[in-house]
């Protein structure tokens, strides 16, 4: 999908298209004000003066993404607020609406299943399609039946999708970027040297800063450069599994098949502060965030249909060290309380005297509700698991939470 969350929030706000759109952050003070002053009135009769603008944002929020017509001005998903502001300062700035966008998402998911059933869910903004039996799939090398799923997407929601059609599905993620927004990219086995080998490293999927920061130490600037490489040399540098995988990746090669189901190992919520929170004088606001956490993490299991066993916490300080605890329960849970009494007891394992700037909350060992039962029927009995010690002091500053 093309900026899924700005598009989301476009339609909405039909009088922010062609302007420099931000979205990210939590809700803030300015946002209410905002709801509350046009309650009762259409949200496109919003004046623009109205709107809260980049420039005024303080805190450590990132962005989530922005519209085409603020990418021009070098903002992007992915970098700090307060760094946006100083690129396009005079950029409208909305908060993430996941309701919103939840139903924007399965409602062109839906979309696409209609028309190609094997469909592998790859987020909230993303699919990867098998076209191979589809009728009409092979017409145009596949631009027809990628035509009529952009018609039908935007017919029926809106939203403009951009879709890159290739023989597996490292090509086709690479394909879909070529020619946003709404636009379709066909790749052929024959197109890798004119197409592929010219575009930077990391334009793989699977290759991030660190490996191609090595890649460039070691002369390899482009995808040409790196089939033009061994795969006994790949292996030297980067191990049997990665090397070997950086080798295939550079030739075009991806043998993955569309993944039509897949359960999820665990699901968590996890929130940055805007300024960093100290355990024992910023402890109501704390343990009112640990608290909202907890409930929304409840909420997403039971929304989706899952109960979980492991609980755990993660914390990262002001010095932006990260630590994570958990513990096991002996049966499968999606209660919001039992959430909260958990987290808070793995709390207790982790020295609270430093500032905080991020907590997240997680539920793991995850399985159908459904299925819970039955599962506690067979499974032998769990005692929990043992916990180290804490000192008096650090146990009083972690049950201020």
């Amino acid at each position: 999908m093309d900026a899924f969350y700005a598009s989301v929030e476009l339609l909405r706000y039909p009088q922010l298209k062609g302007l420099p759109v931000v979205i990210g952050g939590g809700r803030r003070a300015e946002d209410e004000t905002l709801r509350q002053t046009y309650e009762g009135h259409t949200l496109a009769d919003i004046p623009l003066a109205a709107f809260p603008r980049l420039k005024d944002y303080t805190g450590r929020g990132v962005i989530t993404t922005a519209t085409y017509a603020a990418r021009q001005f070098g903002v992007g998903s992915a970098l700090g607020l307060m760094k946006a502001a100083k690129l396009c300062p005079q950029a409208i700035l909305l908060p993430v609406d996941f309701a919103e966008i939840r139903k924007y998402s399965r409602a062109f998911k839906a979309i696409i299943l209609d028309i190609a059933p094997l469909m592998e869910d790859r987020g909230v903004d993303e699919v990867y399609i098998d076209f191979t039996e589809v009728p009409g799939g092979q017409r145009e090398g596949g631009r027809v039946l990628a035509r009529l799923i952009q018609k039908t997407i935007f017919q029926q929601t809106g939203l403009t999708c951009s879709v890159g059609v290739a023989p597996n599905k490292l090509l086709a993620k690479m394909a879909s970027e070529f020619n946003k927004p709404n636009g379709i990219s066909i790749v052929f086995e024959g197109d890798l040297q004119q197409k592929i080998w010219p575009l930077a490293c990391r334009k793989i999927n699977g290759i991030g800063p660190k490996a191609d920061e090595k890649l460039k130490g070691l002369g390899i600037q482009t995808i040409g450069d790196l089939a033009q490489k061994e795969l006994q040399w790949l292996i030297d540098h980067f191990g049997q599994k990665t090397g070997a995988w950086m080798f295939d990746a550079a030739q075009g090669r991806d043998t993955r098949p569309i993944v039509l189901e897949s359960e999820p190992v665990s699901i968590s919520r996890e929130t940055s502060f805007e300024r960093d929170l100290h355990a024992v004088r910023d402890r109501a606001e704390l343990g009112a965030i640990f608290t909202r956490l907890c409930e929304q993490l409840a909420d997403d299991l039971q929304r989706k249909g899952y109960v979980g066993r492991t609980i755990g916490i993660k914390l990262r300080f002001a010095d932006f060290q990260s630590v994570t605890r958990d513990k096991t329960l002996d049966s499968y849970t999606a209660d919001a309380q039992t959430i909260r009494q958990t987290a808070g007891q793995c709390l207790k394992r982790v020295p609270l005297d430093k500032r905080l700037r991020l907590l997240g909350v997680r539920v793991g060992s995850l399985v159908k509700a459904g299925d819970a039962e039955t599962d506690d029927e067979n499974r032998p009995s769990v005692h929990g698991i043992s916990v180290s010690s804490t000192t008096d002091s650090i146990a009083k500053i972690s049950q201020l939470f």
